[in-house]
């Protein structure tokens, strides 16, 4: 009837449970079943047919065990049959005693054979996840609140395996045992210890599902305001440097107090109704068993029943308070348990935008020549971004994408990399749609270097190597050699197993460039895509950079998305995008001579570039 006031409970919308819930609810068991029943695991299902006959052992040695604390009683008592005296009091109790512990053995026996499978179904389940988000796509994740999807995942995962352990080891177990108990007081005593047996079950169920039914909607807004601020807690922190710009810790702080302020509320709203619950369990249960062991002193006053059998419904009555408890805590922990799964169901269920074609095969690169061909797309179907583009980079070519912002320069780098696939027209790399090859192929074939290079919290040499799996710290080395970093990383204390820091923010923004261009280096990829690669660095630092950069393009096609022509004057073909068309098409010097829309950007880029100097 206790609970600790911190433990998980149900959640929902308050009052009865909906049809539709109970059809959720149903819906989500049935996903879960296969992690207990695997198709062609026979291992796992051998574990669980074990597991299911100990449970089944235990309690029959648990209903059976009072009966020799009645035989006990009786043979001090002197109203024992023979054999009660023959073996005595003392030989009895250790009777008594072996029984417990065998109950005891085979319920351990029973976890030891399911926690295997508990755990086997969590990895399986918690990596189906982890994959699934990877798979989503990039206007999903740019979307996303990181904290509030953790949250999710961790939730669900644990409820996972509540909803598998006590689902097979505490509801099945608990009818089995109040079934058996409720023969035995049928057949021992007479039908009223029965009646008053299965009204106490009777109200104390009614009364639990009742009021946590009425609770739920009290732990939805807990959870709610939980995840609301753990979510600021994490954006905040992620953003670190963003709030000290601003000197906004007081704002910050401000922020997440009322956030947990909100839940504060919740919480002892739902502690309160707990105590509640509780007192409610309590009354029913000390009731049902006063009124019990009332008519049994009643009949051992009579001559009817034996001090013994008084002891033994004592007995009894304990074994049907305790599971009747335990149900309490279950059914609370099985609701939250489902509310919180369906949101990571939820979560799977998330369809991702772009997929392989059932029949997708391996990207061939031979010579590299990518084609748009009457491109067309939008972020929002109201907002056409490129309408209707036509382009083509010849094998081994740099092909240099400048513009406006908004005209589309980024937009072209996320086709070609399949974030999105195009809504009307057509991407090729030599003469191979992209929506017919497989992804995986196709992002192995493209080395990226974005802007801001995003660093794993972890060594340089981590990654340097995270370009290609298996990597041998010779051909990292070599990476490093030829991005021109080399140097810099065996001059530090701890060179290639120096912590690169979250987000890489140990290292400078020309760092953080030259080991993404050390990763792409590592990774060998017949296309290069250059997105802004040199934008957000300073002048010194990105002619260095872009140094590193041509070297890294010779054999390979190239395409370069800039803001500052001054990187792009040597590209082998430049095209200018404005609002979402090609405007203009041709080399530096061409253009420069056409005096449009290109020569006006270098115009007014030189203008700005004086000035600053």
């Amino acid at each position: 009837m206790s609970q600790s006031v911190n433990a998980p409970e149900p959640d929902g919308t308050g009052g009865q449970t909906q049809p539709n819930e109970r059809a959720s609810g149903l819906r989500i068991i049935r996903r879960v079943i296969p992690y207990l029943w695997p198709e062609g695991e026979q291992w796992v299902k051998r574990r669980v047919v074990l597991a299911l006959a100990f449970l089944v052992l235990a309690k029959l040695v648990a209903v059976g065990t009072p009966f020799f604390y009645k035989a006990a009683v009786d043979a001090l008592a002197g109203d024992g049959a023979g054999w009660m005296l023959a073996l005595g009091a003392v030989g009895l109790t250790i009777a008594y005693g072996i029984a417990r512990l065998t109950e005891i053995g085979f319920q351990e026996l029973r976890n030891v054979l399911f926690t295997r499978v508990g755990q086997r179904a969590l990895r399986k389940l918690a990596l189906q996840t982890f994959t699934h988000i990877h798979q989503l796509s990039l206007r999903y994740h740019i979307t996303r609140k990181t904290g509030g999807l953790s949250r999710i995942i961790e939730r669900g995962v644990k409820g996972v395996e509540f909803l598998l352990r006590f689902l097979l080891f505490s509801i099945f177990p608990l009818l089995l045992q109040l079934l058996m108990i409720a023969v035995i007081f049928f057949l021992m005593f007479d039908v009223w210890y029965l009646a008053a047996v299965v009204v106490t079950i009777s109200l104390y169920v009614w009364f639990t599902f009742r009021i946590t039914e009425w609770r739920v909607k009290q732990r939805r807004e807990m959870n709610r305001q939980d995840t609301d601020a753990n979510q600021k807690a994490v954006d905040s922190l992620l953003n670190f440097e963003t709030v000290k710009y601003f000197n906004a810790e007081g704002m910050e702080a401000r922020r997440y107090d009322r956030a947990m302020e909100q839940y504060e509320t919740a919480a002892v709203a739902t502690n309160y109704s707990l105590a509640f619950l509780n007192f409610g369990q309590a009354f029913l249960i000390t009731s049902g068993l006063v009124v019990v062991m009332v008519m049994a002193a009643i009949g051992v006053q009579n001559g009817a029943l034996t001090v013994g059998d008084f002891v033994l419904v004592n007995a009894y009555m304990i074994q049907i308070t305790m599971p009747l408890n335990f149900l309490g805590t279950v059914y609370r922990e099985i609701r939250q348990a489902l509310v919180d799964m369906a949101e990571m169901f939820d979560l799977l269920d998330q369809p991702a935008d772009v997929t392989d074609a059932p029949d997708a095969r391996a990207l061939q690169v031979t010579q590299g020549e990518i084609r748009f061909e009457q491109v067309k797309f939008g972020y929002d179907t109201a907002r056409p971004i490129l309408k209707g583009i036509d382009l083509t980079v010849r094998a081994g070519q740099t092909v240099a994408i400048v513009g406006p912002s908004g005209s589309g320069k980024s937009t072209i780098g996320r086709l070609l990399f399949r974030f999105y696939d195009a809504s009307g027209g057509a991407v090729l790399i030599d003469g191979q749609d992209l929506r017919d090859v497989t992804q995986s192929s196709l992002h192995a074939a493209i080395g990226v270097v974005p802007q801001d290079t995003v660093l794993f919290n972890d060594t340089i040499a981590y990654n340097i190597a995270y370009g290609r799996e298996g990597a041998t710290r010779s051909e990292i080395e070599d990476a490093a050699r030829a991005a021109r970093i080399h140097d810099f990383i065996i001059s530090l204390p701890e060179g290639y197993e120096t912590t690169v820091g979250e987000r890489g923010l140990k290292l400078s923004g020309g760092e953080k460039q030259r080991v993404g261009i050390a990763r792409t280096l590592l990774k060998n990829p017949p296309i290069l895509l250059l997105d802004e690669a040199t934008s957000a660095l300073d002048t010194q630092t990105e002619q260095n950079i872009q140094e590193s950069l041509r070297q890294m393009g010779q054999g390979r096609t190239v395409i370069t998305i800039a803001h500052r022509l001054s990187t792009v004057v040597d590209a082998d073909r430049i095209v200018v995008l404005d609002q979402g068309h090609i405007v203009e098409s041709g080399t530096h010097d061409e253009l420069l001579a056409r005096n449009g829309q290109y020569a006006a950007m270098w115009a007014r880029q030189r203008i700005n570039s004086t000035v600053e100097s």
